[in-house]
């Protein structure tokens, strides 16, 4: 039986290679006389089409090999709004003199004829009717909406509006683009940069750059190989993360499916059951096909003839080596599979990653004895198996869990895996995910274990890196993980916690205010301040100038009373709309609540959004000039950054100063399991200058009082061992409590199965008696009402000596 189909080359739309390329001259400002855009059809797949695809035929109409690498094509609608942005879809290869290049799109439901093998594959949905299409001098999407600024751009090397198109070349678009026809330039290739005059429409007649046109249906008339080719699939993986045969044609790849994924990107691995000696070179690869569902099943011996590419699921991620645009013949079925690969504390390594000084890692031959990842890359496309392994970070939305392979690699007290250092990272994480619908990942907490076999294809992907497509999954063990809930403090005690509610809003439904609110009213015991992160507007993410978010306030507040804690008050300062980062319209604050009943608030008038605090001294020691205020909000370290919310409290007649901060997320950040090593924390110097910040203003309260009482916490989004929290600490002003926990209890988020902490409370040198806890009640738990867990310090304001 043969089965044959168009497959694709690539998710080319999130291929994140960069290359350095030389931008060309506009192919409208000057006519061009190399490359150019020969034919455009959107009406692929459409009803009434022949197609299944739409597709972008490239042509040189020059005398020399034109190199694509590094350049794209990309769509643009032809009545362009303000949110419309262009479509990018990568290109490799050439295309020779007078040659063609096909760029394959998306695949609609109608048609019958395939395209021929494409040369390059996207998966713009493009118009029939009306749209634009640049061929580009490099991958970064172009950001014109008219035809001037796209005149202006010297990357586009050629461009082509057809139907009503605003952006196009010359006195108008080209005409007469339907489902049924395309527009597409005369043989002579003739470019005077005026579409309609350029192009004309007619019968869609796409040519690959092997010369080949559309010649059967899909799927239809075999096309499989027939014979075994001298290419292997450890030839195709080669010895380092990059496959020699890159960009290259292979026929008649035999292996067996090990298994077959039908959702996301599609396709199947196959393993070689004649592996060579060399532990670098996996035996297993993927076969991607595109908008086509695979035909084939697990234990089915095949043949596979297709093009090797290397797939970049994201920018900084490392690559896929993959069969695409394949044609396969299935030569038996029900074939017995190759023996899996066990992983446990044993077999992984315990370095993680090579160093390539901050550059690729890629040409690195592989390692897999002395590094984790280059294990796992050895693997990659490969069978491995996993006995009792415990879960490392809860089941996700997703449906993937963390698990590690080794339980003794810096376990936490209830069962995760703590992440203590940059370069002590954790080996044996690795994510899961099911291949069977009908068995999909069991929904577990950390602590859990799946008991038995978990056997599964090594995969990677941008979240998570290497992970496990998992045919065969342990039974859940349920560790019964438990709520925390802290003590209540006592009288003279002074209890300060700090919550990120992830996102709250007025519109947010009841029952995240409810779980949210006996997080504060329950497992915190209603502590007498409360720093909040991530209080958004009252509408959300609508973006109207709305700042306020007085009804937010009044649903949590109100649900943390049926749940049965205290009425708090509240005080913040609201932002300037659009300032302050986090989710586009949400106006995301610091919010202070604390219980009339225990504490009292110092209001001092004339904080806002753009007044600076600062430190006053008295005869009775330091007070704010404004109270609630802001720290230096002007100052370029906040820059679409949430801004510190200082306030004055009063407790037992002492004075206590409490920041509330939220610094810059770690967005931006290379991954640590990215092609580059070590990792760059771009995000790092913003929040090492907002640490600066808190730190000079800590320092100007205790100029003023050196016995003044100061608690700083919040999301400071980074770890106790970082650049910020030494910024942060500079001149022991302030004291990471995080520190004086046992280390099997520093986390208080969970990300990518290592356990972490992002959230921080710190005191000045006066607050001498305190009890400090990590409540642990989100982070670990699949059902979460929030992705971080609070934290809560308790403290005897009376408990030192008198000031100075």
């Amino acid at each position: 039986m043969y089965i044959a189909r168009p497959g694709s080359a690539l998710l080319a739309t999130a291929v994140a290679v960069t290359l350095s390329v030389t931008a060309l001259p506009a192919a409208f400002a000057a006519p061009s006389s190399s490359a150019v855009i020969s034919e455009v059809y959107g009406g692929g797949g459409n009803s009434g089409a022949t197609l299944t695809r739409d597709y972008i035929e490239l042509a040189n109409a020059g005398g020399s090999t034109f190199a694509l690498s590094g350049f794209s094509v990309q769509y643009l609608p032809g009545t362009p709004s303000a949110g419309s942005l262009w479509q990018v879809s990568a290109l490799s290869g050439a295309v020779a003199p007078g040659g063609r290049y096909l760029v394959a799109q998306a695949a609609g439901t109608g048609g019958t004829v395939a395209l021929p093998a494409p040369d390059a594959t996207g998966t713009v949905a493009m118009s029939a009717a009306s749209g634009t299409v640049a061929l580009v001098s490099g991958t970064t999407p172009l950001t014109c909406k008219t035809q001037a600024e796209c005149a202006a751009d010297t990357r586009v090397v050629d461009l082509v509006g057809y139907g009503s198109a605003v952006v196009r070349e010359g006195s108008g678009p080209a005409a007469g683009a339907s489902a049924t026809a395309s527009v597409a330039r005369g043989t002579s290739l003739a470019d005077t940069d005026d579409n309609a005059a350029d192009l004309t429409a007619g019968t869609p007649t796409p040519v690959n750059a092997a010369g080949e046109t559309p010649g059967g249906t899909d799927p239809g008339e075999p096309g499989g190989p027939t014979e075994p080719g001298t290419v292997r699939v450890h030839d195709i993986q080669g010895t380092t993360r990059l496959s020699p045969l890159a960009g290259q044609p292979v026929t008649g790849v035999p292996g067996v499916v090990t298994g077959v994924r039908t959702t996301g990107s599609r396709g199947f691995w196959i393993q070689d059951t004649a592996p060579d000696a060399d532990p670098r070179t996996s035996e297993g690869v993927f076969v991607y096909t595109g908008s086509a569902a695979p035909s084939v099943a697990v234990g089915d011996s095949v043949l596979v003839s297709g093009k090797v590419a290397e797939y970049y699921p994201a920018t900084g991620a490392q690559s896929l080596t993959q069969i695409t645009a394949p044609l396969v013949t299935v030569l038996s079925s029900g074939n017995a599979l190759p023996a899996a690969v066990g992983l446990d504390a044993s077999s992984v390594p315990d370095a993680y990653v090579p160093t390539a000084g901050g550059g690729s890692i890629e040409a690195l031959a592989l390692d897999p004895s002395a590094y984790a990842l280059d294990l796992y890359e050895s693997l990659e496309g490969a069978r491995v198996t996993m006995a009792d392994t415990r879960v490392t970070g809860a089941t996700t939305a997703y449906a993937e869990v963390w698990v590690t392979v080794k339980p003794r690699e810096n376990p936490t007290r209830r069962g995760g895996t703590l992440y203590s250092s940059y370069e002590d990272q954790n080996t044996g994480r690795l994510k899961v995910m099911s291949l069977d619908a009908a068995r999909p990942v069991p929904v577990a907490d950390v602590g859990d274990v799946l008991t038995g076999s978990t056997t599964g294809v090594v995969d990677y992907a941008s979240f998570g890196g290497y992970n496990v497509q998992a045919t065969e999954l342990g039974a859940l063990k349920d560790n019964g993980l438990k709520r925390e809930v802290t003590r209540k403090q006592k009288r003279k005690e002074l209890a300060v916690a700090t919550y990120n509610v992830e996102n709250l809003d007025a519109g947010d439904a009841q029952e995240k205010f409810d779980t949210l609110a006996r997080g504060v009213a329950v497992s915190l015991a209603g502590p007498d301040i409360v720093s909040l992160e991530e209080i958004q507007d009252d509408n959300g993410a609508v973006d109207d100038g709305t700042v306020g978010s007085e009804a937010t306030l009044k649903r949590f507040t109100d649900a943390i009373v049926a749940a049965g804690g205290p009425r708090y008050s509240w005080r913040y300062v609201a932002p300037q709309d659009g300032k302050d980062g986090g989710e586009p319209g949400g106006n995301i604050r610091n919010v202070f609540l604390f219980n009339p009943g225990r504490v009292g608030f110092v209001d001092r008038p004339g904080g806002d959004a753009t007044t600076a605090v600062s430190a006053v001294r008295t005869r009775k020691g330091a007070a704010l000039s404004v109270s609630p205020g802001r720290i230096d909000p002007a100052n370029t370290a906040w820059n679409s950054s949430r801004k510190p919310l200082v306030g004055e409290f009063r407790f037992r007649g002492e004075t206590v100063f409490v920041i509330a901060n939220h610094f810059a997320s770690k967005g931006g950040d290379q991954s640590l399991h990215g092609r580059y090593q070590e990792p760059v924390r771009s995000s790092e110097t913003q929040r090492v200058r907002q640490a600066a910040e808190v730190n000079t203003f800590v320092t100007s309260l205790l100029k003023a009082d050196r016995s003044a009482r100061v608690v700083a916490l919040g999301d400071l989004n980074d770890f106790a061992f970082s650049p910020t929290m030494k910024a942060l600490t500079t001149g022991k002003v302030l004291k990471p409590l995080i520190t004086t926990l046992p280390a099997g209890e520093q986390y208080s988020y969970v990300y990518d199965g290592n356990s972490q902490t992002l959230d921080h409370i710190l005191t000045s040198p006066a607050v001498r008696r305190f009890d400090y806890d990590v409540v642990h009640i989100n982070a670990e738990f699949a059902d979460q009402a929030s992705d971080h867990d609070p934290q809560i310090v308790r403290i005897d304001v009376k408990g030192h000596g008198h000031r100075h």
